[in-house]
């Protein structure tokens, strides 16, 4: 199948042929004919299946039937995150450049004045995130009247950050007769919920079965313990010789923690996440593109629509407490038909979480070891410990409180005797 099979026009033909594409992904062909035909979509895509250009063609064909001469915004795009709205307006640019179609996008942490002095030149689609979405239109700077086609994309990341309240007064000020698309990486409950009171009889498609991985990445884990981790990241990254890596670790202190330490072994790194500003986002993800930072590393929100393009190595640093989590992160690399490696360093007290990934993969994942940083304990499976009266201790001459009896503890005596044994 070609993309001209779809019913693309050839202004668009033209930009994706720039872009240097032959063949449409999966997810494009499902999606881009039905869109194409008005109707609501449902659809499920993972990252790196090219889901963006999904909707972006068939809505830049549509806009482009009818123009308008005041150029009231006629479709919006709302995503999670300021990078994804950056990524999905750059994509707009880069397949609309032979349209005669007008695009920004708005997000939080940067001044407002520029954002809104494009939307007062006019323009045709609007690319947001909620928060700064809501703040101008309530400043009556946006007006989103006249909308025609609503893009809902990450829906689920969205709800996972707690935007359904705002989705839903964005949704109150739409009118009725529009048409939708609601594009996420699973079809949790939520979403089956939100996707009921949104879509009109959707088409519903999937790009590939719901919640897999892409079979090209070599996922590998490594069984380590937590103090050791800065060391064997440092080891791993300087004896592959990794140049472009990507970093994922739970929290925003821990990304500036463990950046800080990379960069003081002489290995250039910069964090992302959301206590920075959208300045220092974006400098350090052109830095990283660029190959002048080494190792980008990120909290799950903050890499959340960044587009690295062959991008070989992703490394979790802290296993998430998600397991679709650990999809959304392993998926950034082996995209657009490159291999790539998801490196997972696992303490003991993490083992509990790679069970809940294992099950949602449907299949076992198989530790490693690395010399020099064998763990000192076996992982404690929590789940598999059971809850009887063993694992209690009665306190002496108190009122028999049940508390837990904690793994491996030593008595006073051994604590004693062997100080320097743990």
């Amino acid at each position: 199948m070609s993309f001209s099979s779809l019913g693309l026009s050839d202004s668009l033909l033209k930009a994706i042929q720039q872009q240097g594409y032959t063949t449409p992904s999966a997810i494009q062909a499902k999606a881009i004919p039905e869109i194409l035909k008005g109707k609501d979509v449902l659809a499920s895509a993972q990252t790196g299946t090219g889901k963006t250009a999904g909707f972006t063609l068939p809505m830049l064909q549509i806009l482009s039937e009818r123009h308008l001469r005041k150029r009231p915004i006629r479709a919006l795009v709302l995503t999670p995150t300021r990078e994804l709205a950056a990524q999905v307006h750059e994509n707009i640019l880069q397949y609309g450049k032979f349209l005669e179609l007008r695009s920004t996008v708005i997000f939080g942490g940067v001044n407002a004045n520029p954002q809104i002095k494009k939307i007062q030149r006019g323009i045709d689609i609007l690319v947001a995130t909620p928060g700064r979405l809501l703040d101008l239109e309530g400043q009556g700077v946006v007006r989103l009247n006249q909308i025609e086609m609503l893009v809902l994309d990450e829906a689920d990341r969205m709800l996972d950050m707690g935007f359904l309240r705002d989705i839903k007064r964005v949704l109150a000020k739409l009118p009725n007769n529009r048409q939708n698309l609601l594009f996420s990486a699973t079809f949790s409950k939520e979403i089956k919920k939100l996707a009921t009171s949104l879509l009109n009889n959707p088409v519903r498609v999937e790009a590939t079965p719901e919640n897999t991985t892409v079979d090209r990445i070599n996922q590998r884990i490594y069984h380590v313990d937590k103090k050791k981790k800065p060391g064997l990241i440092l080891h791993l990254i300087k004896e592959g010789n990794w140049h472009q890596v990507l970093v994922f670790t739970r929290t925003k202190y821990g990304a500036n923690r463990l950046a800080e330490k990379l960069t003081k072994n002489g290995i250039s790194a910069m964090p992302i996440h959301g206590n920075k500003s959208q300045n220092a986002r974006t400098k350090a993800l052109s830095g990283f593109k660029k190959g002048d930072v080494r190792v980008l590393v990120a909290t799950d929100i903050a890499a959340r629509g960044l587009d690295i393009p062959l991008l070989p190595h992703v490394v979790n640093f802290e296993i998430p407490n998600v397991p679709e989590d650990y999809v959304h992160r392993i998926g950034r690399t082996g995209r657009a038909g490159a291999n790539g490696e998801a490196v997972s360093l696992v303490s003991a007290e993490e083992a509990h979480l790679v069970k809940g990934i294992e099950k949602l993969l449907g299949h076992k994942l198989e530790y490693d070891t690395v010399q020099g940083f064998e763990p000192s304990e076996a992982p404690i499976d929590t789940a598999a410990q059971p809850k009887s009266e063993a694992n209690f201790k009665k306190k002496p001459g108190g009122n028999n409180r049940r508390r837990p009896y904690r793994h491996n503890r030593k008595s006073r005596s051994q604590k004693t005797k062997k100080p320097n044994q743990r």
